[in-house]
């Protein structure tokens, strides 16, 4: 039996994503591996008690895009003629672009290492982004006389604006984590030692609110990327209404009157 591309482990409400082939870097060619990837999200959205996820790679890779030994030898997603080719790549990297970025829980890409052409791409399907000081970017597919197959020419100008995403996609360059950085690519660079760490605490800072709250939020920040303000603020409302009839809600309600009351006894003078 195939090992999984993606390996999945649970930490309470937080699930970890970690794409598992080292010895290729990560590297994202098979329909298979895009079959375990989204097979992975979908499970993700169907469970109610996740509240976060974390994606990373193992090994020194966060994930080197495709693998271009595939490309040479056309196997894979390369295989085939044109209408093979587009049909495979509709089916599988463009469903798991699809699925990535609609995941309905936030997600951090911990960027361990290299995230090259569509590991870079991953990475800003992800709302949150951290990198080891070993982390390097490129979308590198005019390097190799192709374009992003996975939608980088959507992806990486909401995540870094136009005239950045231009000048990465245009030339190929390979940024270092610093650079990442002043781009606003990541949001900060962390140890390697103790990349999974922040991850895990930022992740278990996200998961202490409540899930409904967090998946409706999300989904409002996905919205606001393709509605004017009149339909968001519509969408807004119904969510709203959902999320303060729900026993999150009340439960998170009493915990914070309760916290109140606490500081509230700290700060009381005690009795002469």
């Amino acid at each position: 039996m195939t090992r999984p591309f993606l390996t999945i482990e649970r930490e309470g409400g937080l699930v970890l994503l970690t794409m598992d082939e080292p010895a290729t870097r990560n590297a994202l060619s098979r329909p298979e591996q895009c079959a375990d990837f989204i097979a992975a999200l979908e499970a993700v959205n169907a469970d109610d008690s996740v509240h976060v996820a974390i994606l990373t790679g193992a090994g020194p890779a966060f994930c080197a895009g495709g693998n271009v030994k595939d490309m040479q030898s056309r196997d894979g997603l390369m295989a085939g003629g044109p209408i093979d080719i587009g049909e495979r790549y509709r089916r599988t990297l463009q469903r798991l672009a699809l699925a990535l970025h609609g995941l309905e829980v936030p997600v951090i890409a911990a960027v361990n290492g290299p995230a090259m052409g569509a590991g870079l791409d991953l990475a800003c399907m992800c709302d949150l982004r951290i990198a080891s000081p070993a982390a390097i970017f490129a979308e590198t597919f005019v390097r190799l006389g192709l374009v992003s197959g996975i939608g980088g020419a959507w992806f990486l100008p909401r995540a870094i604006g136009q005239a950045r995403a231009a000048e990465l996609a245009f030339t190929g360059r390979i940024i270092d984590a610093g650079t990442a950085l002043g781009y606003g690519l990541v949001s900060e660079i962390v140890p390697a030692d103790g990349l999974m760490e922040r991850a895990r605490t930022l992740a278990e800072e996200i998961a202490r609110n409540s899930a409904p709250a967090l998946r409706y939020t999300k989904r409002l920040l996905r919205l606001s990327e393709r509605s004017d303000l009149a339909g968001c603020l519509d969408a807004t409302a119904a969510l709203q209404t959902l999320a303060h009839l729900s026993p999150e809600h009340a439960a998170s309600v009493d915990r914070y009157l309760e916290e109140q009351a606490v500081r509230r006894a700290a700060r009381r003078p005690l009795p002469a």
